[in-house]
């Protein structure tokens, strides 16, 4: 289902417009507008006629003044269409930093290309753009184009803003509707920005003059939750060929089902009589689908196929069995149909698969870039990523947890939370020791555990092959120079959802060593070794997405002769963004235990929160840095 939110996100990008003709590149720039910005949208302006349910026009015209190398990538100058998405007009002028025009294109200018993801084996999206290098900056880029679509049911959103280090100084959108389509529309964040709407019957418009750029900052929410943005839908609409109308959430996941899912889960009489013979006398409905989905996991491949109706509905269940492949439709269809086999009820789910982002329940549309499958357990479910051959059955991890997502049942559609993995449950549990020899060597031992998402994170490594393990677990320990491991022993058991992780290594010249006295960072094996970037005067709210729990025992063998001069103090702290524990205990055997846990709290924060949540990772870092005094006797 991957295609669908980069045909909304590209289409909006794409679209096309009818402006007169003045020279943008003459006129001034407010330098208020020029402030963190690497490029200023001077107009952006769409004029979009939705004149039946299968039949939409969009205009753009965007004129771009680019200031500097880094805003090149925001010229914008790039349509996408394919054969229900027709480009009617396309052409380009740029212009130098004085206003004179220095070139004219024309759409045998811009490159035509194959939209190619690497993974699919058929594609039809293709997209025209502009290939241009200038001869110095700035320049203003003037961007013409015009398509025409029956998909209705992807209307194009209005954001003002285009992205990071970008300005603008007006930014328009025109929409016309018929009567009868039931036209809609939703606005997000606001704010204080100057932002006009005017309405009339059948007609929309929105306009924003003079927005300064946004900056960039470390751990901002995505783009589209902070800046303005009006999303629109029609309750009628067609798709790829195929009319809808959907007033509510349950209207369209059963318009999904009857016409994009009925008769797509039929399968060939040997595959049922050989799924029904794996399952046995099997009949706890859960241990019957583990056994589906490991025989999915050993028989098919993901790849992706985006071809007209095939980019949103799935390829037969039946083909998917003879050929082997599919993308995340293709292959959760037919686990559905392999359930459904052997008496297991299961339902198709339509999600945003990456970043945490939400099915936007109080705004019915065409929603979500990924697919999955659902089975009911008691009054909760259990969630199945069907492209994902090597992952534990009923684990979600980064791509698909924490979400509103759309399960579709053939009575209706429902909005359901998938799985959470709370913070404390994120584990990372390391007990461990290491001996310092005479002249500062290390040799040392660990076993890892990791549970939650964690998990996820740690059980990548399984499937490197000796020299990339090699290079991770160098890079991962770069607080050691010189390391040489004599042990790499990886275990993921499924069954549990945990990883293992058992290692040995040796380094030379750990320990600083001076006369007498010897130094050395006592956190080998966990050490965090950067804070969060310092800004003067924080802007966005900040996102810790993922929450965690890290718990460390290690004993430290000191060297023959030395005894402790000095460790770190007893750390303990808490705030609302985490809690941090460090304590060290001299043992009579001329050893050290370090106990350290640290745990941090998932959750979107406020700006002015920023600096205190710096100041305690930076304490974080001071006391995983802290060392270790040890002198001859």
């Amino acid at each position: 289902m991957k295609r669908v939110i980069s045909f909304v996100l590209l289409f909006c990008i794409s679209l096309p417009c009818v402006a007169q003709k003045e020279n943008y590149a003459a006129t001034l720039i407010d330098p208020i507008l020029k402030e963190n910005a690497n490029a200023v949208i001077r107009l952006e302006q769409y004029n979009i006629d939705i004149t039946s349910q299968k039949s939409m026009i969009v205009s753009q015209k965007r004129a771009v003044t680019v200031l500097n190398e880094s805003g090149l990538e925001d010229i914008g100058a790039v349509v996408h269409y394919d054969p229900r998405n027709k480009v009617k007009k396309l052409s380009a002028t740029v212009y130098d930093g004085l206003g004179k025009e220095i070139k004219s294109l024309k759409r045998k200018d811009f490159r035509d290309v194959s939209v190619a993801d690497g993974v699919s084996v058929f594609n039809d999206n293709r997209m025209l753009y502009l290939d241009y290098t200038p001869v110095g900056y700035p320049f203003t880029m003037v961007f013409e184009a015009e398509t025409e679509t029956s998909n209705t049911a992807f209307i194009p959103s209005w954001t003002p803003l285009d992205g990071y280090y970008v300005s603008t100084e007006k930014s328009v959108i025109n929409i016309t509707y018929p009567k009868d389509m039931g036209f809609h529309y939703k606005e997000a964040n606001f704010g204080q920005k100057p932002i006009h709407k005017s309405e009339s019957e059948l007609t929309v418009s929105y306009s924003a003059d003079h927005l300064k750029a946004l900056k960039g900052e470390e751990s901002s929410p995505g783009f589209n939750e902070i800046a303005p943005v009006v999303y629109f839908r029609t309750d009628k609409f067609n798709l790829e060929g195929v009319d809808g109308e959907a007033k509510t959430w349950e209207e369209y996941g059963k318009w999904y089902y009857n016409s994009l899912l009925a008769g797509t889960d039929e399968l060939p009489l040997e595959t049922q009589i050989k799924i029904k013979a794996l399952v046995g006398s099997e009949q706890n409905p859960l241990e019957i689908a583990k056994i589906v989905y490991k025989y999915v996991q050993d028989r098919t491949r993901y790849v992706s196929i985006q071809v007209g109706i095939g980019g949103f509905k799935p390829m037969l269940a039946k083909d998917v069995d003879k050929l082997g492949y599919g993308d995340c439709k293709a292959l959760s269809n037919y686990t559905r149909a392999l359930l459904k086999a052997v008496n297991v009820n299961a339902y198709n789910v339509l999600i945003y698969g990456g970043r945490k982002v939400n099915i936007q329940t109080d705004f019915v549309s065409q929603q979500g870039n990924h697919m999955i499958l659902c089975i009911p357990d008691g009054d909760n479910y259990v969630w199945l990523e069907c492209t994902d051959q090597q992952g534990p059955f009923g684990y979600s991890g980064h791509f698909t947890d924490n979400r509103d997502a759309l399960v579709i049942k053939p009575d209706g559609g429902q909005i359901v939370h998938t799985v959470v993995y709370p913070d404390t449950q994120n584990t990372q549990v390391s007990h461990g020791s290491y001996v310092i020899s005479p002249d500062g060597h290390i040799s040392a031992s660990v076993s890892i555990v990791s549970k939650g998402i964690q998990y996820s994170d740690a059980a990548k490594t399984a499937s490197l092959s000796a020299t990339e393990k090699d290079d991770f677990y160098k890079e991962y320990f770069d607080n050691i120079n010189n390391l040489k491991f004599s042990r790499l022993n990886l275990v993921d058991d499924k069954k549990s959802i945990s990883f293992a992780q058992d290692i040995q290594f040796s380094a030379d010249g750990y320990c600083s060593v001076n006369g007498n006295r010897m130094m050395f960072v006592a956190n080998v094996f966990n050490c965090n070794h950067r804070t969060p970037k310092r800004y003067r005067n924080r802007e966005n709210p900040f996102e810790i997405n993922y929450g965690f729990c890290d718990e460390d025992e290690i004993v430290i063998k000191l060297p023959e002769g030395y005894e402790v001069e000095a460790v770190p103090d007893v750390l303990e702290t808490k705030t609302k963004y985490g809690e941090y524990t460090a304590r060290f205990v001299k043992n009579s055997d001329n050893t050290i235990t370090y106990k350290r846990r640290l745990l941090i709290n998932s959750s979107r924060y406020d700006s002015k929160d920023y600096e205190d949540y710096r100041l305690f990772r930076e304490q974080v870092f001071k006391n995983d840095n802290a060392k270790i005094v040890v002198t001859k006797k």
